[in-house]
């Protein structure tokens, strides 16, 4: 029964996707003056596609400080435009984008907007009927960074099943993706699944935000209570004798980014949080955020986090650096010890050189063949019996394997071929989602 209706409102919501693709791509054929403005543009900027949506409704916004038309906030350049917004929600970091990497955040009044925060990185991750009992739409802009652990996605994915569950329609503006040249990594086994990776996907997935909806939806993958929830709205509609409520689909409109391809080597403009602080920190973000799940230092408290790592146990002869409490990182991990690694920071051309196209383990390899005490080298929680799922790494690497490789000197070239075969059949089921020309 569950694979049926997975893969009824898969087939229809992948119809919708289909159409919605269509009628967003020719609404964003037009060009605003006769020059041809080649510059990549977010989807907040089309305002004349989703403005008309918005006019006269209550709504409900999904953001934080990366969600601007140029130097504005997206909720400032709508108000004047008449928008009311009733309600604004705040992922991981905080509506402002100022809290630290998981620390939890609180309700409250926001000072500029005086709208209420509602966060969904606190006490609870979704919209509840009280929350959107004052929304008529929902509005989801933020900006990820394509990294199957940075939480947007986990978030995106819960914002979607709040929607539907409580037949809101949803707009989301779609943001080009700093990492989306390339696809790379182990994909995840759901048996390890947590909010820093809910789907069987790499750990770079190379999609947009508004991609990964449609593969979300198109594929099934939401929570199966929201499924059923999904399919009684297109029954009931179908029944419907009332043509004005009758819908093939849950109400899911998005809004394309201008200009953007997967070849894009797109520079955010605003840091999307505390310890990304520019494009070298992105690029690096996908390879380095492992060590997150080892006693190292993955740069936090330092001016280039996931450029620079180590420990005070390696050589000596490597860089040396000394992580302190900073904004964004008030509590780094071995704060105000001198430690040694390595330093991958220069220029965008020359992370990029090193990164390539894929995901660089053999810094993560050297690291633990260089490390004194190997059984200390992976966090582990401390009690008797540890299941494999409560490792942290584990979670990061969306499986034990890659832990196992590493402890038992597997080869680099024999981890990525480990990969392959689930990231093929990524590959292909990814093509049915883009809405934008790929790298390949």
């Amino acid at each position: 029964m569950r694979r049926s209706l997975i893969l009824l409102l898969a087939l229809i919501i992948g119809l919708n996707a289909i159409a919605q693709k269509t009628k967003v791509a020719a609404a964003t054929k037009a060009t605003p003056s006769k020059q041809v403005d080649k510059q990549v543009l977010p989807g907040a900027y089309q305002i004349k596609e989703y403005l008309p949506l918005l006019k006269n409704k209550r709504v409900g916004l999904f953001a934080n400080h990366t969600a601007t038309i140029g130097n504005t906030h997206l909720v400032d350049t709508l108000k004047k435009l008449g928008v009311k917004f009733t309600k604004i929600f705040g992922p991981e970091h905080g509506f402002r984008g100022t809290a630290d990497a998981g620390e939890k955040v609180d309700n409250y009044v926001d000072k500029q907007t005086g709208v209420p925060v509602i966060s969904l990185y606190g006490k609870k991750r979704k919209p509840s009927a009280e929350d959107l009992a004052d929304v008529d739409i929902m509005l989801f802009d933020i900006q990820d960074v394509g990294v199957r652990f940075y939480t947007f996605i986990s978030s995106l994915q819960e914002f979607i099943e709040s929607a539907i569950e409580h037949g809101k329609p949803l707009v989301i503006l779609d943001r080009p993706n700093p990492n989306g040249f390339y696809v790379d990594g182990p994909v995840l086994d759901t048996a390890y699944r947590s909010f820093v990776g809910m789907q069987p996907i790499p750990v770079v997935y190379g999609m947009t935000m508004g991609e990964y909806a449609n593969f979300l939806v198109g594929q099934g993958l939401l929570d199966r209570n929201v499924m059923a929830s999904a399919m009684m709205q297109v029954v009931g509609n179908a029944l419907s004798k009332d043509s004005s409520k009758k819908s093939s689909s849950p109400n899911i409109t998005i809004i394309k980014c201008r200009n953007y391809t997967h070849k894009s080597k797109y520079i955010l403009p605003i840091k999307p949080s505390p310890n990304l602080p520019d494009a070298g920190s992105i690029y690096w973000y996908p390879s380095t955020c492992f060590f997150e799940g080892t006693v190292l230092s993955e740069g936090r408290g330092t001016g280039k986090p996931f450029q620079i790592f180590g420990h005070p146990s390696l050589p000596k002869l490597l860089f040396s650096f000394t992580p302190v409490s900073k904004d964004g990182a008030k509590n780094p991990k071995l704060e105000n010890k001198l430690s040694y690694g390595w330093n991958l920071s220069g220029s965008n051309e020359e992370i990029l050189d090193k990164v390539g196209n894929r995901l660089q383990i053999k810094y993560l390899l050297e690291a633990y063949k260089l490390f004194p005490d190997k059984e200390q080298f992976f966090i582990v929680p401390k009690k008797d019996t540890v299941k494999p799922t409560e490792i942290f790494f584990n979670k990061l690497a969306g499986n034990s394997q890659l832990m196992r490789q590493i402890k038992e000197g597997a080869s680099e070239q024999a981890i990525r071929d480990s990969w392959k075969p689930k990231l093929e059949a990524f590959k292909k089921i990814r093509k049915r989602y883009l809405m934008y020309p790929d790298f390949e």
